[in-house]
């Protein structure tokens, strides 16, 4: 299997007016209506968009068969023209198609891959496999399908057209400083249940060194308690550099809560003993007001500001990111 050996990312050019966006549903069904109101949001700010051929299909609870959905994704993935691949919806589904992929072909073309939520699986195995910076926060259905956020809105434009370092990030009134301290590494992570998921697979990046960024929606304590310990039995916990906590939306109901650690107390206990600078409340998760962010690139995280930042570009410095082979690319072999 493909893999990236330089220990440098694979970055796409930024979006520019014009460029092909392929739309597909790599995890769960999406409203048809939220799809092409979606669509036509993009459309509108002079973005082409090609939707995949078995985008409103349904499949259960998946977006169509594996079959369908790992072909929408793969032809996207590996069609020249296009320059970003959205996903329409979270839910459930991603992890079940990310052996079905072609790595190199991603390698060869690096584009823009944009989700949140379930999507964290795809992202991890980009990752993993060739080291492809991936944005995360974005959702065409949960964002661009009915009167946007002007925060997430913004964020999305400026994620995926800033040519530069995106810089100091937007803390939020929620924000604290769980445990001190000053760590530098790429932010990686996205959707807790989906990492844990995927842990001792071949589709998780090395995270040692990282600043580690996690957020989920309708766990209960217990449940984030078994995953979060899961990072600490597996060493995540004791590799990464940093962790960065987003917003654990509906986690924690007041009956829940009357004989429950809170997140924060969960954390300091699994991490006892460690050097850790621990962060919460960014304004990162299953809400309307988020962040949309490069995983992949460089980021400083700094209690004493507090600050975090993104220090480095997520995209290639020639601004096109039209290659023909990954220089870097080797195979490994499984």
């Amino acid at each position: 299997m493909l893999r990236c050996g330089s220990g440098m990312a694979l970055k796409p050019a930024p979006l520019a007016p014009g460029d092909l966006i392929a739309l597909v549903g790599p995890s769960g069904p999406a409203p048809r209506e939220r799809l092409e109101a979606g669509a036509a949001y993009l459309e509108g700010r002079g973005y082409r968009v090609r939707p995949g051929r078995h985008l409103f299909e349904r499949h259960d609870y998946l977006a169509g068969t594996d079959a369908q959905r790992a072909a929408d994704l793969g032809e996207a993935l590996a069609d020249p023209q296009v320059r970003a691949v959205f996903c329409g919806r979270g839910g459930y589904g991603a992890g079940r198609i990310i052996d079905r992929l072609d790595y190199g072909l991603v390698a060869a073309d690096p584009k823009i891959v944009l989700g949140f939520s379930d999507t964290t699986a795809l992202h991890l195995a980009l990752q993993a496999r060739c080291d492809l910076v991936c944005f995360t926060g974005g959702l065409v259905s949960m964002d661009l399908g009915r009167e946007p956020d002007p925060f997430t809105e913004g964020w999305w434009w400026r994620a995926l057209t800033t040519p530069g370092p995106l810089g100091p990030l937007p803390l939020g009134e929620q924000f604290k400083v769980v445990r001190p301290g000053r760590a530098e590494g790429p932010l990686r992570g996205g959707c807790l249940s989906l990492l844990c998921s995927l842990l001792g697979s071949p589709y998780v990046p090395d995270l040692k060194g990282s600043i580690l960024l996690l957020e989920d929606v309708d766990e209960s304590p217990y449940r984030l308690d078994r995953m979060l310990n899961q990072l600490r039995l597996a060493g995540v916990l004791r590799e990464v550099a940093g962790l960065v906590l987003g917003q654990f939306m509906d986690c924690f109901t007041p009956a829940e809560m009357e004989r429950s650690p809170a997140l924060e107390e969960m954390v300091m206990e699994l991490t006892e003993g460690l050097e850790l600078p621990v962060v919460a409340g960014l304004p990162y998760g299953h809400f309307a007001r988020r962040l949309v962010l490069p995983l992949g690139v460089r980021a400083v995280l700094d209690t004493a500001q507090p600050q975090l930042s993104l220090v480095e570009s997520a995209f290639r410095p020639d601004q096109e990111g039209r290659v023909e082979t990954c220089p870097y690319a080797r195979d490994e072999g499984d």
